[in-house]
């Protein structure tokens, strides 16, 4: 078996998330009693409000504080990855499991994104429209014939038949209505603070960029398939593919061919939800998937890897 994890993104947070395992790991503590948040992480996961929670800002240090914690229980269970992925913000939690940065490093760098984007968002117009059933080829098409009434793009490539448009709200409603002319079945606009993944958040790549300079990168342990590539790199730096990252479309359905063309056949997809097993069902169902949200499914996990690698 060849084991991959996978790191939820933004949006799948909830209230309560990484309780139990702090109530029961000491290890998991670590991660979320970090201060370089600036706020009380595990205050906010534990007892919100929701409204707060969801905030960009807050949202990106609660989220990579969860998956380092279970991470880091994971390893201490000899459990480690041969490859590692994450979808948007889950990318830097990827890059943790792969020894890129400390426990520190990945959660203050994704406070200060989480800041920079919202601050690229303020006082724009803007939305993201999830669009389902239409093919990427006319999605682009649709998104090409709005572009006069402003930025719109294709910003995430989940899975066949799940696209997300992203960018000028009067871009973005008008791509949608082409899109469904198009032969879309569906198009629903989503909850967000900002034009994610577009070029729009220009300004955060910029604020990015420089942050990192301030950073030492290691060289990845395991291979990482980056969002913006849909696949592994070759050549490019990790900083300049995060900076990128932050601006341009994610190819998380080319980052699931990837994996099967490189013989994953088993992913653990940590984090609230699991939107993310869903895309592999639909894209590669012949990879088998877990997924770990609790402290029981951590220890199912665990009790089923370790009994099917006997």
């Amino acid at each position: 078996m060849k084991l991959a994890f996978v790191y939820a993104g933004q949006g799948s947070q909830k209230v309560g998330m990484g309780q139990d395992f702090y109530e029961e790991y000491p290890l998991f503590r670590r991660a979320m009693d970090s201060d370089r948040a600036g706020f009380d992480l595990k205050e906010l996961c534990f007892q919100g409000p929701e409204e707060k929670l969801s905030q960009t800002r807050y949202t990106q240090p609660c989220m990579v504080a969860f998956a380092v914690g279970v991470t880091d229980l994971l390893a201490e269970e000899g459990i480690r990855p041969e490859a590692a992925a994450g979808l948007s913000l889950g990318e830097y939690s990827a890059l943790y499991a792969a020894g890129v940065f400390s426990r520190d490093d990945a959660i203050a760098t994704v406070a200060l994104r989480g800041r920079a984007m919202e601050e690229a968002a303020a006082g724009l117009e803007c939305g993201m429209t999830a669009v389902l059933s239409l093919d990427r080829d006319k999605l682009q098409q649709a998104c090409d014939k709005a572009s006069d009434l402003g930025l719109v793009q294709i910003c995430n490539y989940n899975c066949p038949g799940q696209l997300v448009i992203g960018g000028e709200k009067e871009a973005v409603e008008a791509a949608s209505q082409y899109a469904r002319e198009l032969g879309a079945k569906r198009c629903m606009p989503l909850k967000v603070s900002g034009p994610f993944h577009t070029g729009l958040m220009k300004p955060a790549g910029d604020a990015l960029a420089a942050h990192f300079r301030t950073m030492t990168f290691c060289e990845p342990s395991i291979p990482v398939y980056f969002n913006c590539l849909g696949d592994r790199r070759e050549g490019q730096t990790i900083p300049e593919l995060l900076e990128r990252q932050v601006q341009s479309s994610v190819y998380w359905e080319d980052t699931i061919r990837a994996m099967e063309r490189d013989g994953i056949d088993t992913v653990l997809e940590i984090g609230p939800g699991k939107a993310l097993s869903g895309f592999f069902k639909k894209t590669a169902p012949e990879i088998k998937t877990y997924h770990i949200d609790t402290a029981d499914d951590y220890r199912a996990f665990v009790s089923a890897w370790k009994g099917e690698s006997q």
